[in-house]
């Protein structure tokens, strides 16, 4: 892994949107189109919006593909993933395809088939994700499924998660937070030929910890990016607090 360290969530947003823009610029360069995964809650804030404002992207030659979405939750509520997208992505730089989770779907078994045929179809050039707080890699919450082969599965979310989501603002009371959710599989989500790991705030610091320097495991799922060819981890000195094992890491001051 390429781990950065920046003095503010301002700074890594901004790096990590010019590195996600030049590989979409070099997918559409070479192969015509770049094929995306965008994840969405607080942490992807300062990100998206820098990579919504990076020039010379030919945004119509992209295809992008959504990490997750909660069961049963309407895209009209303030927490609804698809809103979140089309508001911070679809509506700014107008890609030419967004394949969207839907949540509402009356079977999400179903759903998940859908959209897993076709992600399955392509080659993905960059996903973006974070790291929740329990430690979860898109939905998948400890003890995530390191084996399925299915793109999307069907998920529980535990009560650390749920927590996370009421205390971003998302929802007014936890009972309120769905309980199961549609989520991108581990598996699915290594085939990514980079992925960008955007992970700042200090109540990440635990789970930065646990995922970068204890052994690979369902019990803290994001510890599989260790395993990954290209994957790189931006964090701010608040996430990165509790880092012990990584001198060799130096914080970067950031210029665009």
């Amino acid at each position: 892994m390429n781990i950065q360290i920046f003095r503010s969530k301002q700074e890594l947003g901004q790096a990590a949107a010019a590195d996600a823009a030049r590989i979409i610029r070099q997918a559409i360069t070479e192969r015509g189109r770049a094929y995306l995964i965008a994840a969405t809650g607080a942490s992807q804030f300062e990100f998206l919006d820098a990579l919504a404002r990076e020039p010379d992207i030919d945004w119509a030659k992209t295809t992008f593909f959504h990490l997750d979405e909660y069961v049963g939750l309407p895209e009209s509520h303030p927490a609804s993933f698809r809103k979140y997208l089309k508001e911070r992505i679809v509506d700014r730089v107008h890609p030419g395809v967004f394949n969207f989770v839907d949540g509402e779907a009356a079977d999400p078994a179903s759903e998940c088939r859908r959209v897993g045929d076709l992600i399955s179809s392509c080659t993905i050039d960059a996903a973006f994700v974070g790291i929740g707080e329990n430690g979860h890699l898109a939905f998948n919450d400890p003890p995530a499924d390191f084996d399925t082969e299915d793109p999307y599965i069907v998920v529980q979310l535990d009560e650390a998660c749920r927590r996370q989501q009421l205390g971003e603002g998302w929802f007014s009371s936890l009972e309120e937070v769905p309980r199961k959710a549609i989520s991108m599989s581990i598996r699915q989500i290594l085939k990514s030929a980079s992925i960008l790991c955007i992970v700042p705030d200090k109540r990440k610091a635990k789970a930065v910890k646990d995922s970068l320097e204890d052994e690979v495991g369902p019990n803290h799922p994001a510890s599989v990016l260790q395993q990954h060819p290209r994957t790189i981890i931006y964090l701010d000195t608040d996430s990165a607090s509790l880092l012990s094992e990584l001198p060799d890491v130096q914080v970067i001051d950031f210029e665009h």
